[in-house]
């Protein structure tokens, strides 16, 4: 069996009297890849939040390695957070430094490394997304889908061993979209990295994912645990249903059929 590497357990997410979720509860394998699921305003990202430091919950724990997150001092919330690497969904480059630049900063904050050692580690984790030739280059002379791996290289910069991405494929073209899931899928399988998934995108989750929570809106909890594709294909809650049927001819075109090449 699977070791557990992230667990929510009874989470409410509120902001003031208005909560978002409640009761979530959860786990997250070692070296899955798993999908935070819904539909538009149900709290996805809300929830990526509190998993990553930026949310305190009303209620409930979240752990990491078995560790009470939200209950650590602030020093070892610090100290914890260094295992994650996030990729937020616009990149969140710093347009005022280059690409390697943007990648050598975590480095630079956080480790005692010299200058040669980040150089050469830089160099590594744009290699790794395929920009090892892009490195002096600035943020706004790359495309949508180039930002993207240039904030995933940076958010590789410290060697997490969990990777959080919010909407990955958002605003990105199907081809674009597809070579990002790849990479994804070569990061977890190569480096052993456990990612979790922020997305409504449901052709690139049912490529890649294989286990998941399912949020909805109306009744502000999790409705349903499971892969993208086992939702889609057995679960009966009728909600769900209407969020994946509406995308099943879409699922089965040329991203669904290449798993079989």
């Amino acid at each position: 069996m699977q070791d557990t590497r992230l667990r929510a357990n009874g989470v409410t997410l509120a902001f003031g009297p208005r909560v978002i979720q409640r009761d979530l509860s959860f786990a997250v394998r070692r070296g899955s890849v798993f999908a935070i699921m819904g539909g538009s305003g149900c709290g996805k990202s809300t929830v990526l939040k509190a998993m990553i430091g930026l949310l305190r919950p009303a209620a409930g724990t979240i752990e990491i390695d078995g560790e009470d997150y939200w209950a650590a001092t602030d020093t070892r919330r610090a100290e914890v957070s260094r295992r994650f690497g996030v990729l937020f969904q616009n990149g969140a480059l710093w347009s005022s430094m280059t690409v390697a630049e943007n990648v050598a900063l975590p480095l630079q904050m956080f480790t005692k490394l010299d200058a040669a050692a980040i150089g050469m580690l830089v160099h590594l984790k744009l290699s790794l997304v395929g920009l090892a030739a892009a490195a002096d280059v600035m943020p706004s002379e790359l495309s949508g889908g180039m930002r993207k791996r240039a904030g995933l290289a940076r958010a590789l910069a410290l060697d997490p061993g969990i990777l959080f991405f919010d909407e990955p494929s958002a605003g990105l073209d199907p081809i674009t979209s597809k070579r990002l899931d790849d990479l994804i899928l070569e990061l977890r399988n190569g480096l052993g990295a456990t990612i979790v998934i922020v997305s409504h995108e449901l052709a690139s989750l049912f490529s890649i994912c294989d286990d998941g929570v399912f949020l909805d809106a109306e009744s502000r909890t999790a409705i349903a645990h499971g892969s993208p594709r086992a939702l889609r294909d057995s679960c009966d809650h009728p909600t769900v249903q209407a969020f994946m049927q509406r995308a099943r001819m879409q699922s089965a075109q040329p991203r669904d059929n290449q798993d079989g090449r």
